[in-house]
């Protein structure tokens, strides 16, 4: 078989299949080519998920006639002006994005120069392209992708349907939307305005946090907290939930580096590691994460859709950013969520309530075996009140109260005064401003977790060793993965040797996972995690999910009666432990009510 040139309209079919994958590969890389034109607002208009029509129409700087006919050429771009693939600084820079996508649609691009003051069209029908002509533009440049994969069916049934094909459209806006706040977005679908977000104006962070505030809303901007840690060139910023607001996967976890917005797993990984202190495993935070660092220290070209980035040191970057994370959830580690306290309240304010009628005089009307003179008021209120002559102890089932010294009832404290225990698990403490109900197994159990960490890192790990040595059989990378993480293996007690060829000899292990320990299952998985994520934290994990089923156990359980004092000294103990606002699993341990919401709640506001 003769090896043979291919024609230009297969080439850029071909090129197309790697760039444009479906309409929202395409509006990406038009979008891309408007922000790095520099617009200030951009519209998206799709018809059918954009499979019939996708406008896109900005503000931006134009071209020039000469341009425009050279936007059509493969491997032609205005984006490496120095021919150096490794800084960069455009969002959009591959030659064959615009061939590509006329090659399998139909194409019309509109645009002015603003140095020429002229406007300029050109289009691509059937894969030919014509000759450029003057248009009618008033600014920026319009491109219509009419009748996508139009000219190759085959790739048109394996779209989706487009409400599918529209939400990965969204999605991308979104990201783009909330890594350039100072741009406004508008998107269309079918003619009805989906989303619409005007420029932020205001300093740095003001601008971030008012994208933000419009694309995730009002509820995450309250129960998040921001982070910041600048070092060696690199800006890493951002905002994350506490760990009792959290979602059932990561897709709501958003992440950019250099201003491009990235699906990274290394990045996907490091929020879970941060969070692992705090959150069940099945349970995600939301997460803006913004990382700009010099340009020769990522490639942001390893991916055909530029939605992976590679870090020259992953580890420093991976690092660097877990532990700011895990920094800024300490300094809010005594926060839950505003969104439990005020969901119950809104539930108790629609409850069904239903107030007796008012009658045409105001007042309210009343049956009138209720009605009463004046002169036996006392009489009739007395009927109707009769003290209850039972203990204290037992004002209601499963009610207790205590009496409380003077000196103990300071109220003053973050976490208020314990008045109460309600059915034996829920401490109501009075704080200065409001009231407080705290689960009591929830919040000992993080005490007690927290003690048990603080005694390995300041005692280490005690050891067992094993008197029959565990035998793993493993390839030689595998061992040699070991071995570059032997430190942290031995670090968390985990003692192995080589042995012979392909396997190794586990030494001793930590005395406190005991001896149902599957060590074969818990070697293979650690190998996996540093395959895909470069680190060997499983051990960590292994370690602290045992510690915390040490501590479940060890803490006051549901059903245990506390007295004055003990409920007050949980609480203080909760006020001097960092990360005190959650169990282990990421669930709150105390709700807070203010007293102004209560007073509403009663109509006292």
């Amino acid at each position: 078989m003769s090896i043979r040139h291919l024609p230009d309209h297969l080439i850029n079919q071909i090129a197309a299949g790697e760039v444009v994958e479906r309409p929202a590969a395409v509006v990406k890389e038009l979008v891309e080519n408007s922000i790095d034109a520099g617009a200030s607002a951009i519209q998206i208009d799709l018809i059918n998920g954009g499979k019939s029509s996708i406008v896109i129409a900005d503000n931006g700087k134009g071209m020039s006639k000469d341009d425009l006919s050279k936007a059509l050429e493969r491997h032609a771009t205005s984006k490496l002006p120095n021919d150096d693939l490794v800084n960069i600084d455009f969002l959009g820079f591959r030659g064959e994005a615009l061939p590509s996508i006329a090659s399998v649609s139909r194409l019309h691009i509109k645009t002015y120069d603003q140095d020429d003051q002229s406007a300029w069209q050109i289009q691509v029908i059937n894969g030919n392209k014509q000759s450029v002509s003057p248009a009618s533009h008033h600014e920026g440049t319009t491109i219509t992708v009419s009748d996508l994969f139009s000219t190759t069916p085959a790739r048109l049934k394996f779209l989706k349907s487009d409400r599918a094909e529209y939400g990965a459209i969204k999605d991308i806006i979104t990201r783009m939307a909330l890594c350039n706040p100072h741009i406004s977005f508008k998107l269309t679908h079918n003619n009805e305005i989906k989303l619409s977000y005007s420029g932020q104006q205001g300093d740095f962070f003001d601008q971030y946090k008012g994208r933000i505030h419009d694309i995730l809303g009002k509820e995450f901007i309250e129960n998040s907290f921001l982070f910041e840690n600048k070092k060696e060139g690199i800006h890493l910023y951002g905002y994350a939930s506490l760990p009792s607001l959290n979602r059932a996967t990561s897709q709501y976890q958003y992440m950019f580096v250099n201003g491009r917005a990235v699906k990274d797993k290394l990045l996907y990984g490091v929020i879970r590691a941060a969070y692992m202190d705090v959150l069940h495993s099945g349970r995600h935070p939301t997460v803006t994460l913004y990382l700009n660092l010099p340009n020769e220290d990522v490639d942001v070209n390893v991916h055909p859709g530029k939605a992976e980035v590679r870090f020259r040191d992953a580890a420093y970057i991976r690092g660097l950013i877990i532990s700011t994370l895990k920094q800024a959830l300490m300094n809010e580690s005594q926060k839950t969520s505003s969104t439990l306290s005020s969901q119950t309240l809104q539930k108790l304010n629609h409850a069904n309530y239903n107030p007796l009628p008012l009658s045409r005089g105001g007042s309210r009307a009343v049956p009138k075996s209720y009605a009463y003179n004046n002169h036996n008021l006392a009489e009739k209120a007395q009927e109707f009140y009769q003290p209850l002559e039972q203990s204290q102890n037992q004002i209601l089932p499963s009610a207790r109260y205590e009496e409380i010294p003077q000196e103990d009832q300071n109220v003053d404290f973050p976490l208020g005064a314990a008045r109460a225990q309600i059915h034996e698990n829920y401490i109501i403490a009075q704080s200065e401003d409001g009231l407080v109900i705290v689960d009591q197994h929830a919040a000992h159990e993080r005490l007690v977790y927290e003690k048990l960490k603080k005694q390995i890192d300041e005692n280490n790990i005690i050891t067992q060793a094993l008197l029959v040595p565990e035998i793993v059989d493993l390839d030689d990378t595998e061992i040699d993965l070991l071995n570059v993480h032997k430190s942290t293996f031995e670090k968390y007690g985990i003692g192995f040797d080589e042995f012979g060829s392909g396997s190794i000899a586990i030494q001793s292990l930590p005395s406190l996972l005991g001896e149902k320990l599957n060590v074969q299952s818990l070697i293979k998985d650690i190998i996996d995690e540093i395959k895909e994520f470069g680190t060997a934290e499983k051990i960590e994990k292994t370690i602290h999910e045992k510690l915390s089923s040490i501590a479940c156990y060890r803490s006051i359980r549901s059903g245990r009666r506390m007295n004055a004092d003990e409920m007050n000294m949980l609480l203080r103990d909760m006020e001097k432990t960092q990360k005190s606002g959650h169990c282990n699993h990421g669930r709150p341990t105390y709700i807070k009510f203010d007293l102004k919401d209560i007073e509403r709640l009663f109509g006292r506001r």
